[in-house]
């Protein structure tokens, strides 16, 4: 089922989102979906097919995908986009469903606003260990950005993205099916009609990485959410290395009613690398 595409004005800017309608009588919660940093609502298209039948919201953050937006200066400005959304859907005890820094803001909308959710997914969520926050020094700097700030934004089409990315880490470890959704809809036509330009202009990209210290009351949140989470939790390996895992191992312990579920065999694109695999830990976390 193709879902249909809307926007809100909200914060200054508009937030676009895909919905999948509810079938007739269903009454089941539903599905809201945030995606990580640099990527967009419809990298989750391969595992919400899994659920077509109940209500499922995929959300483009701010600056990504669809929706407008510059660089990102504090992590809030994305939980308090989304909690609007929430409320202007009318959205009530959903299962939410992140990844990195969507699963860090579906975690802060939660501890915000308590009747949105009933439970949480969380596909390793960035949030680091507590002293992490306590240093005021950011990672990157406008004049030292991340090195996601050099990215090429312009292609040709599709397929010459698909091209030159289908080879390289860490898009050579992506399911083939979500790879393709990530380039097709990870586009937009340029203004001028000269091709397409990437939908998360890599100054935002950069401007995500750069503020990732900003939210410093992560984990004051994280300790005030007592609905059933599940933390899913990859392989460890270096900071500065994308498919590492970035979350904090004890954040699960530190939370009311959070498990913790570790997977040293995948990356931090364990959704991308194997969407039947997350869609049955999805599943499985629903039917507990």
């Amino acid at each position: 089922m193709t879902p249909t595409a809307q926007t809100i004005d909200v914060n200054g800017i508009s937030l676009a989102f895909f919905e999948w309608p509810a079938e007739p009588g269903n009454q089941e919660p539903a599905l809201v979906f945030a995606h990580a940093t640099g990527f967009h609502a419809r990298v989750w298209d391969a595992m919400i097919e899994r659920f077509i039948g109940r209500r499922i919201i995929s959300i483009d953050l701010r600056g990504h995908g669809r929706s407008t937006g510059g660089p990102i200066e504090h992590w809030r400005v994305l939980s308090s986009d989304v909690c609007a959304l929430l409320d202007h859907l009318g959205i009530s005890g959903a299962i939410g469903i992140g990844h990195s820094m969507g699963a860090h803001t579906l975690l802060q909308c939660a501890a915000d606003v308590r009747h949105a959710f009933s439970r949480l997914v969380l596909f390793d969520p960035v949030i680091l260990a507590p002293e992490y926050y306590e240093i005021e020094t950011p990672l990157f700097t406008p004049d030292n950005p991340h090195p996601t700030a050099r990215r090429k934004r312009d292609f040709d089409s599709p397929e010459a993205m698909m091209e030159r990315f289908r080879p390289r880490d860490p898009y050579d470890l992506f399911d083939a099916r979500v790879f393709e959704d990530y380039c097709r809809h990870g586009l937009l036509p340029r203004e001028d009609g000269a091709g397409y330009e990437l939908a998360c202009p890599p100054e935002v990209e950069a401007s995500v990485y750069g503020s990732s210290r900003s939210n410093s009351g992560i984990h004051e949140a994280a300790k005030s959410v007592d609905l059933p989470t599940l933390i899913v939790r990859a392989k460890q390996l270096d900071l500065m290395d994308f498919k590492s895992s970035p979350t904090w191992p004890e954040l699960a312990s530190t939370m009311p009613n959070a498990a913790d579920l570790h997977r040293p065999d995948r990356t931090h694109f364990h959704p991308f690398e194997d969407p039947a695999d997350a869609a049955a830990i999805i599943e499985r976390a629903m039917g507990e």
